[in-house]
């Protein structure tokens, strides 16, 4: 992954404001007092605005603590071999975005049993990600793509892995933050969400819970 950042996924601020109003957006899975994860966190857009508890940022990219915000423990780990190194049970939620992908086939049935076990009973797993059924013609952008899901694909590992699939949305979220052809604010994300029109969406939204 090095040097992926750089040529790939360098910082931009529009990400920032998608990704405040999308924690606003999401918080109805997130109580106040949650102890919460996400892995791949990258730039920790997500994470640092999510409210709870205890808020941990699991990446492989060492420039990670860097992006964490106050009060956001930021820990530098491989998802596919140390993820059980946070401890079984410990977290109430987790977010995944623009993650599995990543991971080989055999990577993410280890992957999904690990995120399955970090959960407490009850928890949560909210995942957002493309949607190969609408993005396919840009998927393979990202020269790090190793697998690929739909909306149908992605909850059918979850339930294999035992989790139990709360609420699916084919379309949630452009595919990328460069097809804005508008300054993106708050109030035109939070548009896009309620909208029940999507257009350039290429994102899903997965949530499923831990029986």
């Amino acid at each position: 992954m090095a040097g992926y950042h750089e040529a790939h996924l360098t910082p931009n601020p529009a990400r920032w404001v998608v990704w405040a109003t999308v924690a606003e957006h999401l918080s109805q899975y997130v109580p106040p007092g949650a102890a919460v994860l996400e892995i791949g966190a990258g730039y920790c857009d997500w994470i640092n605005h999510v409210r709870a508890a205890r808020r941990v940022a699991v990446d492989i990219w060492p420039e990670l603590p860097a992006y964490a915000a106050a009060g956001v423990e930021p820990v530098v780990l491989d998802v596919t071999r140390d993820l059980r190194s946070l401890g079984a049970a410990s977290f109430d939620v987790i977010l995944a975005s623009n993650v599995l992908e990543h991971f080989s086939a055999d990577d993410l049935a280890g992957v999904a049993d690990d995120l399955h076990g970090l959960l407490r009973s009850g928890g949560r797993l909210v995942v957002i990600q493309p949607n190969f059924r609408y993005a396919s013609r840009q998927y393979f952008d990202d020269y790090t793509h190793r697998s690929v899901f739909t909306h149908v694909s992605l909850p059918a590992l979850l339930r294999a892995h035992g989790f139990h699939i709360v609420e699916v949305r084919p379309k949630f979220l452009p595919y990328s933050m460069r097809e804005a052809r508008v300054p993106i604010t708050p109030f035109l994300v939070r548009a896009y969400l309620a909208s029940p029109v999507k257009p350039l969406a290429g994102q899903m939204l997965v949530v499923a819970t831990k029986g």
